[in-house]
């Protein structure tokens, strides 16, 4: 009897202890890139962007030539990279904190000019490494090192949606919002990131996929209820929907 291997590491996912915390999404989102970079076969010619955060730790993980940026940077670097090596898959890696705050301007810039690379956005509507502050997505009510009696969209507005933000402007290829909360919603999550890269290697232009993901540690749940919470609450206030997105061949 032949044995069949039913899973195997993708090449691209280095074989190393994560640093993430137990239940945190980034891992799962790093085998997903990891195995669409063995599929199309870009490995060689892969140049990442990673920022400050917890996301910065993905060149640990990801067999991929990686580029650091300041923090929020990233679709500077990202443009400025592509541009200079339009022969080359760029992606940037960038959290909730770092896309939707101190990188805002960066982020709805590269957008608006269509750059023709791609952004892996996760929010966990936290800052997750530096300590669990409130950032531009944390949700009315919930709790932060910054805001411990929860956050009060009186005095500090309200969680900013970044896809409905985006999708105003002309330019971008395709938009989405997903989540990983469930093995079904994993392989749809797949299945996006897979749209993305192929806007990008088919030279369509911006497109950014937002994945909605826990930090249990700062959302102060065990992982399993901060699954959950992604699912009945941060999905309630953050809608999971393809916004746009240009055919792909």
């Amino acid at each position: 009897m032949t044995e069949t291997a039913l899973y195997t590491r993708p090449q691209s996912l280095l074989d190393m202890d994560m640093f993430y915390c137990p239940g945190c999404g980034h891992g799962i989102v790093h085998k997903l890139i990891a195995e669409l970079i063995d599929e199309f076969d870009l490995r060689g010619r892969t140049i990442a962007v990673a920022p400050v955060g917890c996301s910065v730790t993905a060149y640990d993980y990801l067999d991929v030539d990686f580029s650091e940026s300041a923090h929020g940077r990233a679709p500077a670097v990202a443009t400025g990279i592509k541009r200079a090596r339009p022969d080359c898959f760029v992606f940037a890696y960038q959290g909730d904190g770092d896309l939707a705050s101190i990188g805002m301007a960066e982020i709805i810039h590269a957008a608006n000019r269509g750059e023709n690379y791609t952004t892996i956005f996760i929010n966990n509507t936290v800052y997750g490494m530096t300590g669990g502050q409130m950032a531009p997505t944390t949700l009315p009510g919930q709790k932060a090192s910054t805001c411990p009696e929860g956050r009060d969209p009186v005095t500090t507005g309200y969680p900013i949606r970044i896809c409905e933000m985006l999708n105003t402007l002309q330019a971008p290829a395709m938009i989405a919002r997903t989540m990983v909360d469930s093995p079904a919603n994993v392989r749809k999550t797949k299945q996006l990131l897979k749209k993305a890269f192929q806007c990008q290697l088919q030279g369509k232009g911006f497109s950014l996929v937002e994945i909605l993901s826990p930090c249990p540690v700062y959302m102060r749940m065990e992982p399993k209820a901060a699954m959950e919470h992604v699912r009945k609450n941060v999905s309630a206030y953050f809608p999971v929907k393809v916004f746009r997105e240009l055919a792909t061949e």
